[in-house]
């Protein structure tokens, strides 16, 4: 959709060259070029002199009016570009009332832009690690939505952000997702889990949703010349009395069973 208004916007440019200029092909060709370049130039700008307006220096009191936008837009932005199809089974598990926590293995950089661009409409954030919430641009506009970095090597650091994390699901200000490995796994095996990652339910009270994800380390081989499915499932969604009547270590065992079996009946 995104890519797509680029086009027709760098096409009108170059009807009304052609309409006022006259129809040379090579000229008119160039037109189109170069305006929709000049699109996706301005488009790249205006998220960052958007970005340059959120403070990162404190946690959320509420999300920043555009950053919820910009989280879907600039995800939209790069999947298009990655030339990703995503094929998505089992969002009617989603609750469809009240936030929750999503947890997924985690194969590549594209796995939490396909999450923010197919499931847009459950306000998803990451709890990520601190180099992402650096990338220019990306990093301040995600931080307006919610998102979080998460510093594994110190303990105390790592549970105040865990604690925030809770404290946006309390407060309603988004739904949290967290890749429970802690980085991507470059094997295609899942790494070990992060058990102090269901903690955030636990202490949100709130719903676990068990998602997995593949395809998604094939993008880098595939491009530019060749479309890459990657599939997002949602395998299932345990109510938060469960959550919270298990350990972190019983709802880590369990979503990781449910990721394998998934991935073995795929492969």
């Amino acid at each position: 959709m995104l890519i797509g208004s680029f086009v027709l916007l760098a096409l009108a440019a170059a009807a009304l060259y052609a309409w006022t200029a006259g129809f040379v092909f090579w000229k008119v060709l160039l037109v189109f070029a170069l305006s929709y370049l000049a699109v996706n130039v301005l488009f790249i700008l205006l998220w960052g002199l958007v970005s340059l307006f959120i403070d990162t220096a404190k946690p959320r009191e509420k999300q920043f009016p555009l950053s919820r936008l910009g989280c879907n837009q600039i995800s939209e932005f790069v999947c298009a570009y990655a030339r990703l199809r995503v094929h998505v089974t089992g969002e009617e598990k989603l609750p469809q009332q009240g936030r929750f926590l999503m947890v997924c293995n985690h194969r590549s950089m594209f796995d939490p832009l396909i999450v923010l661009d197919k499931l847009r409409k459950y306000d998803i954030s990451f709890v990520s690690k601190p180099s992402n919430m650096r990338i220019p641009i990306a990093g301040r506009i995600a931080y307006g939505a919610g998102f979080l970095s998460i510093n594994r090597e110190n303990d105390r650091e790592a549970l105040r952000t865990i604690l925030t994390a809770a404290d946006y699901l309390k407060r309603d200000l988004c739904s949290m997702a967290i890749y429970p490995e802690g980085t991507r796994s470059k094997t295609g095996r899942m790494l070990p889990f992060h058990a102090g990652s269901f903690k955030i339910a636990q202490k949100a009270n709130v719903p676990l949703v068990i998602a997995s994800v593949r395809g998604t380390d094939e993008a880098k081989k595939n491009l530019p010349f060749k479309r890459t499915d990657v599939y997002l499932d949602i395998l299932e969604v345990l109510p938060a009395e469960r959550v919270k009547a298990e350990s972190t270590q019983e709802l880590a065992r369990y979503s990781r069973e449910l990721m394998e079996r998934k991935l073995e009946e795929t492969t």
